[in-house]
């Protein structure tokens, strides 16, 4: 059987990441949100997500290019001198795997967003890391460590069928993204171990920043069996306090509301749905 997830990433990171988010909710395909609970858009989004209950938000851990919950006095060995987060993502994975006292500081973090996250009250739908840095084992381990505590049962592990992608579009594969494959398969069987749910595929690698209405609507119009996975940045203008360079936020937003990319979800016959609609129910006493 067919599930497909729509999901936008940076929820919380602007205000006018949030309303593309609410937008694309209600007019168009979009079904979860990642939550940056350290963005500047934070309590806005969490007004929005309350209006929203058939929205699943989860948890966008935020450990590289950003601002720690937790004061950087209390996180030295993860920030730079400005006191937002390295982007060393390299040196500082290496610092995490190697340095006891380095692991320690992330695993507080960690434990932060979380806790601010549940401070919402909102339903915790799913969890991922910006840059996808929980592909490192070490960050992996934590976040399903103190994600149980947490109510966590599902995570994403970013595996995209590059076959599917091409057969939309030619895209950009280099050997970065192949290695980035393998951790990812090793993630998905370590969190299909501990019991998480995981999507079978994930698109968006590939496309990041540049998922038009043509592509997301040639992938919706492929979808494989099992739970897919796309993700996108949407937001209703491209250039916004902390905006990524070179990314398409307004393209990406047209998307998720456009009529061909709504009749393809149509054509595909596959449910639109939130991660906290695939979990089992418990069994009845």
């Amino acid at each position: 059987m067919k599930r497909l997830i729509v999901t936008a990433d940076d929820f919380g990171a602007s205000i006018e990441i949030n309303e593309a988010v609410e937008r694309g909710h209600r007019e168009g395909c979009l079904t979860a949100a990642s939550l940056m609970v350290t963005g500047a858009g934070f309590d806005d989004a969490v007004e929005r997500a309350w209006r929203l209950p058939r929205l699943g938000v989860g948890l966008h851990l935020v450990l590289v290019e950003g601002t720690p919950a937790l004061a950087a006095a209390r996180v030295p060995d993860l920030v730079a001198s400005d006191g937002r987060f390295r982007t060393d993502m390299a040196r500082m994975g290496a610092d995490i795997f190697f340095r006891p006292h380095v692991r320690a500081q992330l695993s507080a973090e960690i434990a932060a967003q979380f806790d601010r996250f549940a401070a919402t009250g909102l339903p915790l739908d799913h969890v991922n890391a910006h840059k996808h840095f929980h592909l490192h084992p070490t960050i992996a381990e934590l976040v399903i460590e103190i994600g149980r505590r947490h109510g966590m049962k599902a995570v994403r592990a970013p595996i995209e069928p590059i076959a599917i992608v091409n057969a939309v579009e030619p895209a950009r594969h280099d050997v970065t993204m192949k290695v980035a494959d393998l951790w990812a398969k090793l993630l998905r069987r370590r969190l299909r171990r501990a019991g998480m749910i995981v999507p079978d595929q994930v698109f968006g690698l590939a496309w990041s920043g540049a998922v038009t209405a043509s592509r997301l609507a040639g992938l919706i119009d492929r979808l494989p069996a099992g739970i897919t996975e796309i993700y996108a940045h949407p937001g209703t203008t491209d250039d916004f306090p902390g905006h990524a360079p070179g990314y398409h936020y307004a393209d990406e937003f047209a998307a998720l509301i456009d009529p061909g990319v709504l009749g393809a979800v149509a054509r595909s016959g596959a449910p639109l749905a939130r991660f906290a609609d695939l979990v089992p129910e418990a069994p009845r006493s």
